[in-house]
């Protein structure tokens, strides 16, 4: 799954790709946040990249990722998701 660093402004809503940005893989970008991301809204004009997503830093710092979402992703997050409450596969 590719993702590239984005800038984001909520009002009026903006999203473009952060210059200088080069594109990384987004499992290796969600393991050095240690899995602390959220989801924000999902995205139709940035060419392949579907969904932004905002990561946390140790300090709760928030830096914002394009998405390339895929059916791989969403295998994970169920897998993630039934660890969390319990159910080991």
């Amino acid at each position: 799954m590719k993702s590239i660093q984005a800038d984001f402004q909520r009002d009026p809503q903006e999203i473009k790709v952060k210059a200088g940005a080069e594109q990384e893989d987004w499992i290796q970008v969600c393991r050095r946040f240690n899995d602390d991301v959220e989801r924000v809204c999902d995205i139709n004009d940035l060419g392949e990249y579907t969904g932004l997503y905002q990561c946390f830093d140790e300090l709760n710092k928030g830096v914002f990722y394009l998405v390339e979402e895929n059916k791989a992703l969403f295998r994970m997050k169920r897998r993630h998701f039934l660890d969390n409450i319990g159910i080991k596969k």
